[in-house]
């Protein structure tokens, strides 16, 4: 997970110079959830950016929430450089240990005969499922750029791609793997991964970014 963070922490030392414009989520942080970006224009019209996103919750009401993730997007702006409404791609790289939404509930656990299993005391046994791995996704993105100021504004943006993942699933009563696959599982789908509202700061020239 923190692999992928460094990478890119990497890439905002490189990006981060006069003239970008770094961001903060609004939308996670009052959840203890951290988006952070950097955004620099390489034309009149296009920019890169910067991303990483760290759930640090090893158990969020009771789910295990566990994320880190970075992010490279490209972004064309139809008006204007970081003015109006744009659109993008974008690629991510994953490390998590988290239960997938179509986990969330408790299930009964059955026997290779699909009887359900009974505990020391008699009762059946119920429980969640998580999955620890590793997630590369592609996808679209669009939004517009509102400013308040020279240095102050918000993006609203949301993003949809192309989830590929590779992982282990658990039982989380006992930890003991529920998948039959020797080593990973493999999943593919197609979800929302992104969006929210980043508060934007822009980086005028006499601003300098410490290392």
């Amino acid at each position: 997970m923190y692999k992928t963070l460094l990478l890119t922490a990497i890439t905002f030392s490189g990006i981060a110079t006069a003239q970008t414009r770094i961001k903060a989520n609004a939308v996670f942080l009052p959840v203890g959830m951290l988006n952070m970006a950097v955004e620099k224009p390489v034309s009149p019209k296009i920019s890169i950016q910067g991303e990483a996103f760290i759930s640090p919750w090893k158990s969020f009401d009771g789910k295990h929430l566990e994320v880190g993730m970075g992010t490279v997007e490209g972004r064309y702006y139809f008006r204007e450089m970081m003015k109006g409404w744009f659109v993008g791609v974008y690629a991510s790289a994953a490390a998590f240990n988290l239960q997938k939404w179509n986990y969330l509930n408790a299930i009964t656990v059955t026997d290779e005969f699909g009887n359900p299993e009974l505990r020391a005391d008699g009762s059946v046994r119920v429980t969640e499922l998580y999955q620890k791995g590793y997630a590369f996704i592609a996808g679209i993105s669009g939004g517009y750029h509102i400013t308040f100021s020279e240095k102050w504004g918000m993006d609203v943006f949301a993003g949809i791609g192309t989830v590929q993942s590779v992982y282990k699933g658990y039982y989380k009563d006992n930890d003991q793997r529920y998948d039959k696959a020797d080593q990973f599982n493999k999943s593919g789908e197609f979800l929302p991964t992104r969006g929210g509202l980043m508060i934007t700061y822009t980086l005028a020239k006499a601003d300098k970014v410490s290392n």
